[in-house]
């Protein structure tokens, strides 16, 4: 039998060089890089494209990003300020701008209206300084008025052109005890009237008395008697050609601002005082008629300062000495004409003055009373 011949099988076995294969871990380590150099390089770009304010409010995002957490968390400046109502925290470029504009032009229209205001008031002021030049001419000139010049008072207050008419010891300008004009206590108020419709001011009317008071009708007194005869000069005034519109109040004040408090019942006492009123006096007296006045807040008023009439060139009457000026809050005062009450003079007969002790216990009652009314505000 032949010999069989062997099979010879080869088997190639192929060498693998190195550790072998370790997987991608390398990969993601060199992402990471990646990323990180990606990252570091995005922050600087935006620090050198963005303001100054913008990286503010960037930072301020990323410290409070929730508009829900923290307490010290500003309101969005897209809600509240200027530019829209945009809720984003960020401030971006283009409303920064026109916030900035808008604030620009908010200032430029401020500043124009403080300029109006300044010069209307300069030109309030010139327009009344006129005023009371030619009146103190008018005074000098006019057969009406010129009998009459120690008794009537010209002075500039803070709240206007005041033009005071007194009495005098044998001239006076009512009818004792009442509210009824002289015939020529009107002729003056006639001639007032047409100066004062000569300017776009409105005016305030002041009706004072002296100490003096009723021995009898005791719902009666000084304070009505001050209100109704303030009122009685609006009338003569409306009759003179005064328009009506340019009364703004009518004020009694009784004897709480006396002119000469050294002499309680000295004639001059008994006045009525006109204020040529200011725009910013008649803007705070109609603003007491307001739901907004906060209660307490001194409003300067010349209805209850006493002149002072050191200055010739402030008066057309002779100055009279006087102590320093008593100052209460006028009780009967109103911000329209008062209108005068039916049958008012036959209800309060001017009847008998009081013995002067009598007197001397009614102006200390006054007085009290005015001291707890000004404690009580």
């Amino acid at each position: 039998m032949a010999e069989a011949k062997s099979t010879v099988i080869i088997r190639r076995v192929k060498k693998v060089q190195g550790g072998g294969h370790h997987g991608g871990a390398w990969k993601v380590a060199f992402a990471d890089f990646v990323t990180a150099m990606m990252a570091f390089f995005l922050v600087l770009w935006l620090m050198a494209a963005t303001t100054k304010e913008q990286r503010a409010a960037i930072s301020e995002y990323f410290r409070n990003p929730s508009p829900l957490s923290g307490k010290s968390m500003a309101p969005s400046p897209g809600m509240n300020g200027p530019g829209g109502a945009s809720t984003s925290m960020i401030k971006l470029g283009g409303t920064a701008d026109m916030a900035k504009g808008q604030k620009d032009e908010m200032g430029r229209k401020r500043d124009n209206a403080a300029d109006t205001t300044e010069d209307s008031r300069s030109k309030d002021k010139k327009r009344l300084e006129t005023l009371m030049q030619e009146l103190k001419e008018a005074i000098d000139k006019s057969q009406a008025l010129e009998p009459f010049k120690d008794q009537l008072l010209l002075d500039l207050t803070p709240d206007g052109l005041r033009i005071q008419i007194v009495d005098k010891q044998n001239r006076p300008m009512f009818d004792i005890g009442r509210d009824q004009l002289k015939p020529y206590t009107v002729a003056i108020l006639h001639e007032l009237s047409n100066f004062i419709n000569q300017v776009p001011n409105h005016i305030s009317i002041t009706g004072h008395t002296d100490t003096t008071a009723y021995s009898s009708d005791a719902g009666y007194t000084n304070w009505e008697l001050s209100a109704d005869r303030a009122n009685a000069a609006r009338r003569a005034l409306v009759g003179g050609g005064m328009s009506d519109a340019k009364v703004t109040r009518v004020v009694g004040l009784s004897s709480s601002v006396l002119f000469d408090k050294t002499d309680p019942q000295n004639p001059i006492n008994r006045r009525i005082s006109i204020v040529v009123m200011t725009q910013d006096a008649e803007s705070a007296a109609l603003a007491g008629a307001g739901q907004g006045v906060a209660l307490g807040k001194s409003v300067h008023d010349a209805d209850t300062q006493v002149p002072d009439l050191s200055g010739a060139a402030a008066t057309v009457g002779t100055p009279v000495k006087q102590a320093a000026p008593t100052v209460a809050s006028p009780v009967a005062a109103t911000a329209a004409p008062v209108p005068a009450a039916a049958g008012a003079a036959a209800a309060r007969p001017a009847g008998p003055r009081l013995s002067s002790s009598a007197q001397v216990d009614s102006a200390k009652a006054l007085a009290k009373a005015a001291e707890a009314a000004v404690e009580k505000q």
